[in-house]
């Protein structure tokens, strides 16, 4: 059976944070759950190339667009590596098949009667990448997602798509789980939405403000496509000649800024098209940095690959798996992340693992067939995106066989009684690493393969730091 899910496409106005650490690795979870249980899955991400921000980022440095998109797109790259994060296509923007796939999907829109041209003014948050009416905004008239920036207002000639024609149809879509919310607080707020009324959207912008940067609206070399028209079709051109194999997206994995872009434009936008919808989102929330809103001005922003060189990959997926709620906000702290490393990996996995093995290798025992299935709360969690969870139910079975050791005493029994306790301790160990396979698939791999055939004892899993 096919799966196909895909990252949200992150910006490359600057290079990742620990933010986008979280999402690849709940994305990967979710890739290897599928691929265990046998389906034929793509996960795709990608770069968004085409947004103003890039522009003005690139200029702030001196460099042209494409020269400063090249090196932050390979940024995001060297992180999904350095997480472990297997991406079987990472789209860029930029690319010419993209430009091509975009403008085709704009032509199906045009045809279809639903983009049309108006003179509009507006606020405009570079940030978000769009415009937001007064009612949407903040008492200081800020971006709520932005604030302490202020947005520009903007006067010209647009592209507007039909959103309003789509109204009654995506709050059925929504209402029925036609398209799937996850969490359901997420279904609601946009349930919400809708329920005040679509209004046409902008989807284009002039040459003169994007800088000449963008895909070009077809038949008109005056305006470049508003970058969530074409960013959202990186799910689709991305998929290159395994888009009838795959497409639709079985799963949009996103952070909760953008979910109206997800659940509500994209699905109007492929509607239009009469392209086939996602079936799903899985919204997960946002990180604060010890109690604050990671920014520049703060200083606070989190290098993720500076964890990884310091404690590890799967010490560090661990973190984001387990500490931070699925679909809530969570907060960041390297001090915790010591604590976490220590408590649980150190001192709990690694010393459980390293304890048994040695008396394992004591009486020369052979490993059992390895598990083959998903102990079933595991499982549970696992489909229901419930990362958090899912962990708490395997610390669980390692606090379980570590009060049986030290109820057992095994270090103190010989011979036929040594070997039956520990004939009681190495299917459950090997039912941890293989529910592990997900979330610490380094560590599982370790785990699993000391404990087939022959078990001896190695080097400590999780040193303590």
């Amino acid at each position: 059976m096919k799966y196909f899910l895909t990252n949200a496409i992150p910006y490359v106005n600057a290079k990742p944070h620990v933010g986008h650490a979280l999402e690849f690795v709940q994305s990967d979870v979710i890739r290897r759950y599928r691929k265990i249980l046998g389906d034929d899955v793509f996960l795709l991400c990608g770069s968004d190339d085409n947004a103003i921000k890039n522009v003005q980022a690139a200029e702030a440095v001196g460099k042209e667009v494409l020269e400063f998109v090249d090196e932050n797109s390979k940024l995001f790259q060297d992180l999904a590596n350095k997480l472990n994060v297997k991406f079987d296509v990472f789209q860029r923007g930029s690319s010419e098949d993209h430009y091509k796939s975009s403008q085709e999907l704009w032509n199906k829109c045009f045809e279809n009667g639903d983009i049309y041209v108006k003179d509009y003014t507006g606020f405009y948050c570079v940030g978000c990448e769009l415009f937001y009416e007064k009612d949407e905004l903040n008492e200081n008239g800020e971006c709520f997602e932005h604030p302490g920036k202020p947005l520009q207002e903007v006067s010209e000639s647009n592209y507007f798509f039909k959103l309003s024609n789509y109204q009654e149809q995506i709050k059925n879509l929504i209402d029925s789980g036609g398209l799937k919310i996850t969490p359901e607080s997420r279904k609601n707020e946009m349930l919400s939405f809708i329920e005040r009324g679509l209004q046409d959207i902008s989807v284009s912008r002039s040459n003169e403000r994007a800088k000449n940067w963008g895909v070009p609206v077809p038949g008109d070399n005056t305006q470049r496509m508003y970058v969530w028209f074409d960013a959202l079709n990186i799910y689709r051109s991305g998929l290159g000649n395994d888009y009838e194999k795959y497409w639709p997206a079985d799963v949009h994995v996103i952070g909760k800024g953008i979910t109206r872009f997800h659940a509500i434009y994209w699905p109007a936008f492929l509607l239009s098209a009469k392209l086939p919808l996602p079936k799903s989102l899985f919204i997960h929330g946002y990180f604060t940095v010890n109690g604050q809103k990671m920014s520049k001005t703060l200083g606070n922003v989190v290098d993720p690959i500076e964890l990884v060189n310091k404690y590890g990959t799967d010490a560090l997926r661990y973190y984001l798996l387990s500490q931070i709620p699925s679909t809530d906000d969570g907060d960041f702290s390297e001090e915790k992340l010591k604590t976490v490393y220590n408590a649980h990996l150190a001192n709990g996995l690694g010393n459980l693992v390293a304890r048994v093995s040695k008396l394992c290798e004591k009486v020369n025992l052979v490993g059992p067939t390895q598990q083959s299935e998903f102990s079933k709360e595991v499982a549970e969690k696992l489909f229901s995106f419930e990362f958090n969870r899912a962990l708490e139910k395997i610390w669980e079975e390692i606090k379980i066989i570590d009060q049986t050791i030290n109820e057992k005493k095994p270090w103190e029994l010989e011979d036929q009684a040594l070997v039956s306790v520990l004939k009681s301790l190495i299917p459950q160990i090997t039912q941890i690493a293989f529910d592990l396979q997900p979330f610490l698939p380094e560590t599982s791999e370790k785990i699993l393969a000391q404990f087939s055939g022959e078990i001896k004892s190695s080097q400590p899993l999780f040193p303590r730091i």
